[in-house]
Formats: structure tokens, sequence, C-alpha cells
């Protein structure tokens, strides 16, 4: 009887002696943990309502929320283990390896991501626009998280992977809703500028895509010895760019056999040598 006296009273002091060095650990960790999570929940909330009111694509939400939760979580666990006097820089430093390792046998779809990101964040375009990128011009189709689609306009896919498209100049075509249609056209230099001039003007203005509130130019940007160079600027909606560049074409080569407007001709000149 004595002896089970005895070894409760060890018991006992054990575990007084563990509450006296370990007790204010163990309360300071479960504060810690309570407010953590709280603070957690809170940063979360608040980067949900960031990514909504910019627009962030909603498939990519949850995922983001997510990495960003799981990351937080586990460093308020180091800091709850730090707390309780285990030590953690083993598992930072397994966590650390693990992570490079990750990180270079998946280099090429980390960067990927990360331009995924950028681009959904930041939105330097959005699908259905006209853009010229990585040396196509097309209209976004799909933006994902790895890749963006485009469609050109003899309808082929193109996908690009985000990371290089992240990184290089991107030409919105569509950002300012309208758009100049640049042309560059040559002309014999025996028609008359005047005639000539107003040839062009005349199928800018038939043209149903020229917007009639802009004015439009038609200059002299070149004089060879026997033709000249013009520039034809025709203002109109980005959604028609396509469309006003092959009617120009077509109904400036109309008109100029409507008025007798003649393309350059060649000339040979002929010395007399005795």
């Amino acid at each position: 009887m004595e002896q089970a006296q005895n070894r409760v009273e060890r018991i006992y002091d054990q575990i007084l002696a563990f509450a006296t060095i370990y007790g204010g650990k163990i309360v300071l960790a479960i504060v810690t943990l309570v407010v953590g999570l709280w603070i957690i929940g809170w940063i979360v909330k608040l980067l949900s309502s960031m990514m909504t009111k910019r627009h962030v694509d909603r498939d990519v939400q949850p995922f983001l929320l997510s990495l960003v939760n799981g990351l937080l979580r586990v460093l308020l666990l180091l800091s709850i283990a730090s707390t309780l006097g285990v030590q953690t820089t083993s598992f930072v430093a397994i966590i650390g390896a693990a992570g490079l390792a990750v990180g270079l046998a998946l280099q090429g779809s980390l960067a990927n991501f990360a331009g995924g990101v950028l681009i959904l964040i930041f939105k330097p375009f959005r699908v259905g626009d006209l853009i010229t990128a990585q040396g196509f011009t097309a209209t976004v189709e799909a933006i994902r998280i790895f890749d963006t689609t485009l469609v050109t306009l003899d309808n082929k896919t193109i996908i690009l992977p985000n990371g290089p498209l992240s990184t290089t100049a991107i030409v919105n075509i569509s950002t300012r809703g309208i758009i100049r249609v640049d042309q560059v056209y040559g002309v014999g230099s025996q028609n008359d500028l005047d005639a000539t001039k107003a040839s062009f003007m005349r199928a800018i203005g038939s043209c149903p895509y020229a917007l009639p509130d802009r004015e439009h130019d038609v200059l002299i940007a070149k004089l060879n010895p026997n033709s000249r160079e013009y520039d034809v600027r025709v203002w109109t909606k980005s959604e028609h760019y396509w469309d006003t560049y092959y009617y120009m074409l077509e109904c400036i080569a109309r008109q100029f056999v409507i008025d007798g407007i003649e393309a350059p001709k060649p000339k040979m000149f002929i010395t007399n040598e005795e």
C-alpha cells in the first residue's frame, strides 16, 4: 500500500514539474494557435475579396486561396513548435530541400503557373481581344492557369505557355476600342496628285467600316523616279480591323480603275554613245 502511494506521489511530482516547466509554453501555444487561425482566416477572406474586385478568374480563386491558406498554416505550425521548444531547423531544412527538388522538377510548369497568375490578375488582355504576341496575331479564346489559347483568322488554334507570354511584349489591338489601319500604296508618278488623293478619299468614303467622325489621312510617303508611295490611314473599330484592311485593298483597286489611276510604269533611259 505504501509503495503504491509512493508511486502516485512520484507521478504527481513529475506532472507538477512538467506543468511548471511546460505549462506556460502550452498555454502560449494554444493561444498562438487560436489567434493564428483567426488571422489566417481574415487574410484569406481579404485576399478573396481583393481577387473578386479585380475580377480574377473564378476557376483560379479556390486554388490560390487554398495555396495561401496551406502555406500560412504550415508557418503557424512551425511557429507553435518553436514556442514549445521543438527544434524546427531540421523541419525547415527538409521542407526547403523538398521544395527545391519539386521546383527544379517543375521549373517550366511553375513559370507558366506564375505567368498565368500574373495574366489573370493584371489582365493585359481578356477573352475576345485581338492581340499580337509571340509572332502571332489572333483572338484570345481562353486564358487558363498554365496556357492561353488563341484562334487565328484562318481558324487555327494556337496554345501559348503563360510563362514566356507574361514576360514578352504583347500588342493588344482591342484595348482602345478603335484602331487605325495603315496601308502603303504605290501609284505611278504620271497620275495627277489631286486626282490620286481624291480617288483614295472616295474609296475610304465607301468603306462601311471607316468611322465617319474620325479624320482619315492620305499622305505622300516617298517619291521614286517613276512612282509615288502613299500612306493611307483609316480609323475603324477594333473588331473590324481585318475587315477594313481587306476591304480597302479591294475597294482602292476598283476605284483606281474607275478613276483611271495608273500603276507605276517602268522607265528606260537610253543614251547615245559615239
